[in-house]
């Protein structure tokens, strides 16, 4: 399947981006595409309208929700082939992370892909992946944090 970098051209996107972001100036535009090679299941869609105050760990609950994927499996999203902190604001990784053309490009796997552990690490998705429980119920991080706002974890990493 080609991407959506393929499948439109740079000026096309430019001008796509400029006009969301003028008429909803509190939201992020996002391409979410899984990586290749990967065996999670597809996303039905891959442009997103974000809200800025949105965590990465809560639109990664949104993605898990989009593609069906139950909750004993990990996932795990790149920007620019770099794990996100959970915790960051959209908002900001978008003004650090934003392509050329204007959108949020994120890749996710059912593995950590482009590296980043190794033998021992703890996997970077689970440390703020979302219990199923989510929606003002339990939310659970790696290292043992929870609590109820569903934001995911809250210890910074």
């Amino acid at each position: 399947m080609p991407s959506f970098k393929q499948e439109h051209a740079l000026e096309k996107r430019q001008a796509e981006a400029a006009r969301i972001r003028e008429k909803y100036p509190d939201r992020i535009p996002v391409i979410v595409e899984k990586a290749e090679k990967s065996d999670i299941p597809d996303i039905d869609k891959k442009k997103y309208l974000v809200p800025a105050d949105l965590t990465v760990g809560q639109f990664v609950y949104v993605i898990r929700k989009r593609i069906k994927l139950s909750p004993e499996k990990a996932i795990f999203i790149f920007i620019k082939n770099v794990l996100p902190p959970t915790a960051a604001l959209m908002s900001s990784v978008y003004e650090d992370h934003k392509d050329e053309d204007g959108f949020l490009y994120i890749t996710y796997s059912g593995e950590n892909t482009f590296g980043g552990g190794g033998e021992g690490a703890a996997p970077a998705a689970e440390e703020g992946a979302l219990s199923e429980e989510q929606g003002g119920r339990a939310c659970a991080c790696a290292c043992g944090a929870s609590c109820s706002c569903g934001a995911g974890c809250h210890c910074g990493r």
